[in-house]
């Protein structure tokens, strides 16, 4: 047997916690999850649905709930480890075997699983919801203006009030609002001239 055949797992950049992430996987195996490979790591996933995933840094290893966002976690182990990145994704991390509660680790993940069971996502298709009062000024004083902003589907209607909304300022945001409420009249979508 030569040497190198006893490789370490390609996903176990820092090598460190192969043992302690075997355990994890043995209690993941446990549940109906399926193990996959992706972006260089080992993610479970239930129905094609991305579930949890696990792997291991430098300080620590650890496991994510891709919609962690949902999970109780009433024993507060749960970190959000990219706050402005992302809104769902939940971070269990341990720095030693002894960290890993079978029992607590399984009911978080079927609690997860429960979660993907019954759909519940943040859709990142739906951005944030975009207010404009001034346009909304504009249309009280004209229902007509109203009535054909309503025809525009709700992606052409994002474009509009994102259009104007990202005027830094309100004078700006104005002459924006002039520009395009014939384009709204006309039933002209603000970017229909590149579609």
């Amino acid at each position: 047997m030569e040497p190198n055949s006893e490789k370490k797992h390609f996903w176990d950049k820092v090598n460190q916690w192969e043992e302690e992430l075997l355990f994890l996987k043995s209690i993941i195996d446990k549940t109906e999850l399926v193990e996959t490979i992706k972006w260089g790591g080992p993610i479970y996933v239930y129905n094609k649905k991305n579930v949890i995933g696990i792997g291991g840094f430098k300080n620590y290893f650890a496991i994510w709930f891709l919609n962690g966002v949902f999970l109780k976690d009433e024993k507060k182990r749960l970190i959000n480890a990219q706050e402005d990145r992302t809104k769902s994704m939940r971070q269990w991390r341990f720095t030693s075997k002894a960290d890993v509660n079978e029992k607590e680790v399984l009911e978080y993940i079927l609690e997860a699983i429960e979660n993907e069971k019954q759909g519940k996502i943040i859709k990142p298709s739906k951005k944030e919801a975009i207010v404009s009062e001034l346009l909304q000024n504009e249309m009280d004083l004209n229902p007509a203006l109203a009535v054909a902003f309503q025809k525009f589907s709700p992606y052409k209607q994002y474009e509009f009030l994102e259009y104007i909304e990202t005027a830094k300022q309100e004078k700006t945001k104005l002459t924006r609002i002039e520009k395009v409420i014939p384009m709204i009249l006309g039933n002209v979508g603000l970017n229909d001239k590149y579609r």
